[in-house]
């Protein structure tokens, strides 16, 4: 199982980071080692002084799958979740600084939360689901698929022209404006579509 993450798919958050608005979508892979295990809190690693939080849309791949056309996209998933990138983004600064590859300040352990799960059939449009992230009763996140610059079935096509995509993967959609520093004892909640979807405790 792999979690295919897609970066800067909404133009606020590209704009925030003053980022190149892409021409495709930005691919990376966090290894699986990073999903936080349920029920556990997460804590800030000793290398970075500045990670944040990215509250992300996300889509379970329920069967084996490579070149698919857009078209058939829809059938190879039945869940949409959501869940949080964390970014050590001082050390993810450095790398790109470098030219390096990001996975240090992308895959670290604990660095992908995965909420609970809801059936698409619960989705009137996936093109146009509210999905938002609080931190200690505050909104710092606000966003809606509608915004992003490649909706899920784009990505699962694109994604699929260069790995294969098997039972269980799980895809980030990219994250909205909004991002920001998590500290110790900070409360995060994610909600979709009016449901909470999950809530962790950083150390």
């Amino acid at each position: 199982m792999k979690l295919i993450c897609i970066g800067r798919n909404y133009v606020d958050h590209i704009n925030e980071l003053n980022n190149e608005r892409p021409s495709e979508p930005v691919v990376f892979i966090k290894p699986d080692s990073a999903i936080l295990p349920k029920e556990q809190d997460f804590y800030i690693p000793e290398f970075s002084n500045d990670v944040h939080y990215e509250v992300e849309v996300l889509v379970k791949i329920k069967k084996v799958g490579k070149h698919i056309a857009q078209e058939f996209a829809h059938k190879y998933y039945d869940e949409i979740g959501l869940g949080i990138d964390f970014t050590a983004r001082d050390l993810q600064s450095k790398l790109k600084e470098k030219g390096l590859p990001w996975e240090k300040a992308k895959g670290f352990d604990g660095a992908a939360v995965v909420g609970n799960w809801l059936p698409k059939t619960k989705f009137e449009d996936l093109n146009n689901i509210n999905f938002s992230l609080s931190k200690n009763g505050e909104v710092v996140q606000d966003g809606n698929t509608s915004l992003m610059l490649w909706k899920i079935d784009e990505i699962i096509a694109y994604v699929s022209t260069y790995f294969m995509l098997k039972k269980g993967d799980i895809i980030f959609t990219g994250t909205p404006a909004g991002v920001g520093k998590v500290s110790p004892n900070d409360y995060l909640v994610g909600v979709l579509e009016g449901e909470k979807i999950f809530e962790i405790n950083v150390r």
